[in-house]
């Protein structure tokens, strides 16, 4: 059998246990298993599987994922969505779609102390949804607008996902977290420019003038105070040296709990509802590092990964083609795979290969810029249909809103995200400017 043929055979039993609903994590698991007997036999398996677990999970830097989960769980049950989206409320009201640019700038403000597209999404929507509905805007603006303000949770940082990237890359965290500064902040401008042409293009889908809506007052910049404070004291830790992205996770989770405490939002039964979720996201996420793990190592065994990286350099192909070629299939992946899976699955497979092409930066500026790209990327996939994970999470909360409807609604801000997505891929300095001040 041909190594060729192996992996396709290893890639077609994922995909039919995908198909038939068995868990990401066990489908990975189980066809990299076959593959590694095919190869191997029982004996060099098992013995693989006896080092496999603690070899992965002593990574002290694996430790940031479940801190900032739980930070992102203190925020959700501590009231401080709902102090934001009223915030932002206070701030867009005036415009024309207004409530759908707060809900924008709600998620994104959120996502700067969660670091997970779907908590953010199922948040934010929590919040905003009734609310939008209340004031007159349709079904479609609304779970659109809702699902596409959750991908700007893995956007800003802190985003799992980056730190996943950062890990089997090798790179520097605090410097992925600077390089997604900026593409995130160009994400939720962007965002809302979509809607404000929406709501003008297309009539009924928000009020003309919305006078209902509570007016900017200190009460609510109050309101904000605490994540404010939690976000100096994260970042501005993060990048004045004072401790490590591992260490600030830790410091995250603890400041935004006290801030839940000030708010008095949060009791014993919602405390141990936050360890209990961040427990069972980080088993989740864990596992998927494990299925994922099994699978790349029976891949990397019939050495296609590196025969594939070769055949793609003697193309002679621009190297602006190859990142455009890996990016689209990005996008095709979504429709079957969550992002820390699409990330887990192929980044070793990519990463040799982009680190063999010459883009006319230095290796780690080209490490970096690729895992924005994809970042940004694997975004798309979290609203392309015919899946889009964070369209069915916010449908699923919109009882009367047909997924058709939610579908449609992301259009705009899909066309928003090939935009932005095509201004980073041919100027890299966007997402590097950054960097620079990152010692």
């Amino acid at each position: 059998m041909s190594a060729l043929t192996l992996c396709l055979i290893i890639f077609g039993a994922m995909l039919l246990l995908m198909a038939i609903r068995v868990p990401i994590s066990v489908a990975m698991f189980a066809a990299g298993t076959l593959g590694y007997l095919i190869q191997t036999g029982w004996g060099a398996y098992a013995s693989f599987l006896n080092n496999l677990a603690f070899a992965r999970f002593a990574s002290y830097d694996l430790s940031v994922i479940p801190l900032f989960i739980l930070m992102g769980h203190f925020a959700t049950q501590g009231g401080i969505s709902k102090a934001l989206f009223q915030f932002a409320a206070s701030v867009m009201g005036r415009f024309k779609g207004g409530l759908a640019m707060a809900a924008v700038l709600a998620s994104a403000a959120f996502g700067s102390i969660c670091g997970s597209s779907v908590a953010t999404a199922a948040t934010i929507t929590g919040v905003a949804l009734p609310e939008m509905k209340r004031h007159g805007y349709s079904g479609r603006l609304s779970t659109g607008t809702l699902a596409a303000g959750g991908t700007l949770g893995i956007l800003i940082p802190p985003s799992v996902p980056l730190v996943i990237y950062a890990i089997l890359t090798e790179q520097n965290i605090a410097k992925l977290f600077a390089a997604a500064m900026i593409p995130g902040i160009i994400a939720m401008v962007g965002y809302m420019i979509a809607i404000a042409i929406y709501v003008r293009l297309v009539p009924g889908q928000a009020p003309e003038v919305d006078d209902n809506i509570e007016r900017f007052s200190m009460a609510a910049l109050a309101g904000i105070a605490p994540i404010a404070a939690v976000f100096i004291i994260v970042f501005g830790g993060i990048y004045g040296g004072f401790f490590t992205p591992t260490e600030g996770a830790g410091v995250g989770a603890a400041s935004t709990f006290v801030a839940a405490l000030l708010k008095r939002e949060i009791n014993w039964p919602k405390f141990k509802e936050c360890f209990y979720a961040t427990a069972e996201s980080s088993a989740m996420i864990f596992m998927i590092f494990i299925g994922a793990d099994v699978m790349n190592s029976s891949l990397a065994l019939t050495q296609v990964p590196n025969q594939l990286a070769e055949v793609v350099g003697g193309w002679g192909l621009a190297p602006l083609m190859v990142v455009t070629a890996i990016l689209l299939f990005y996008v095709i992946l979504g429709a079957v795979m969550d992002e820390l899976s699409m990330i887990l699955l192929t980044i070793p497979i990519f990463f040799p290969m982009i680190m063999g092409l010459d883009f006319g930066m230095d290796k780690e500026m080209t490490a970096i810029w690729f895992g924005i790209m994809v970042l940004m990327t694997v975004g798309f996939g979290m609203l392309a249909p015919p899946v889009g994970l964070n369209v069915y999470v916010v449908n699923s909360m919109a009882k009367d809103v047909p997924i058709s409807e939610s579908y449609k609604g992301v259009m705009p801000f899909l066309i928003s995200d090939t935009i932005r997505t095509t201004l980073l891929l041919f100027f890299p300095g966007i997402s590097l400017w950054l960097i620079q001040y990152v010692a």
